[in-house]
């Protein structure tokens, strides 16, 4: 472009007013989530007069609400009638393999919410979280996460075991690192079968890691050490050590000891995998791993969506030779494995 080139911007304050009104969407959402609205529709287009019958609310809230959905993109509306749209059908219908709405009770829950609005400008003055926020040790806001949050790690968990099911030898030990749910140890389980597995993570987040593995008939072979993942002996001779999510929470310091920790813990030709929201160079792109640095901000004393130079680096000065990264679709995760 040259010097004399102008960039015609509309101007608007419609972005601005959507920010400052964002919390709308997610009181919606969180009221459409717990009344199961999207289940209600049952494949069928459905009057708010219908809806209301069915979920016993009043006909004008219903009316309201279905009509903001619209707005917000989740339903259509033809006439008095509303329908789910096809990615209301797949990721809010209960009945729906990819359900995803019990996520909300996690990232709606009043710690988080607090942690966001109660005073934002003091996490961006101090650079991250005032205390320890949801870094801190038995923090209960991670068994909310186990038990809402198995749906939304679960199609990155399935991506990476069906990576790890192509190797030419399969893992018989594997670590999960901060497991919560259990989602990325059980996914290597049903593909490995003869694989066991240790799970780390606070005592009461494992309760919920075993009733998942139970109910995925994979209990038998996981073994469950609770404590902080910096203090529990991780003992050694792992083929695979599972880092899901997890680095993100601290500053490069910690994310190196816990690299350190992983390598010493491994077989000589075992493999570390890291499940991490990676932004490009310019940290800005691509949209989700770039803005989850906010979340890190809000939440945590000093975590931070870390590119992937950032995390070649802590690998190398970790001691790992080998760093290799690939998109986790259709999550937007990426997956680094460390050799």
């Amino acid at each position: 472009m040259s010097s004399t080139q102008v960039v015609h911007e509309e101007i608007s304050p419609a972005s601005l007013v959507d920010a400052m009104f964002a919390f709308r969407k997610t009181a919606a959402m969180k009221a459409a989530i717990e009344f199961d609205l999207f289940t209600k529709f049952g494949g069928q287009a459905r009057t708010a007069k219908m809806l209301a019958s069915d979920l016993d609310c009043a006909e004008r809230g219903v009316r309201i609400l279905c009509d903001f959905l619209v707005v917000s993109g989740f339903l259509t509306k033809s006439g008095e009638s509303y329908a789910l749209t096809p990615s209301s059908q797949a990721f809010l219908d209960r009945r729906s393999p990819a359900y995803m709405g019990a996520a909300i009770d996690f990232l709606a829950s009043p710690q988080m919410m607090s942690l966001f609005l109660e005073n934002p400008a003091a996490f961006v003055r101090n650079g991250g979280s005032v205390g320890l926020a949801n870094v801190a040790p038995d923090n209960p806001i991670w068994v909310k996460f186990a038990r809402a949050m198995g749906s939304f790690t679960g199609p990155s968990a399935k991506a990476l075991a069906s990576d790890v099911a192509t190797w030419p030898k399969l893992p018989s030990k594997v670590l999960d690192i901060a497991a919560g749910p259990g989602a990325f140890g059980i996914e290597i389980a049903k593909v490995a079968p003869s694989a066991r597995v240790v799970a780390i993570d606070w005592k009461p987040v494992l309760a919920v890691t075993e009733e998942n593995a139970t109910k995925a008939g994979v209990a038998e072979r996981f073994n469950f050490r609770p404590g902080s993942a910096f203090e529990v002996d991780w003992g050694s001779g792992y083929d695979l050590i599972l880092l899901p999510n997890f680095l993100h929470h601290f500053d490069r310091e910690g994310c190196v000891t816990l690299l350190k920790k992983a390598r010493a813990s491994l077989v000589p030709e075992g493999r570390v995998a890291v499940v991490e929201f990676v932004p490009n160079e310019d940290r800005v792109s691509p949209e989700f791993p770039a803005a989850f640095a906010m979340v890190m901000l809000a939440t945590t004393p000093n975590g931070d969506a870390y590119t992937g130079r950032e995390l070649a680096e802590m690998a190398k000065s970790a001691g790992f030779r080998v760093v290799a990264t690939k998109p986790l679709s259709p999550s937007p995760a990426s997956l680094i494995f460390l050799e």
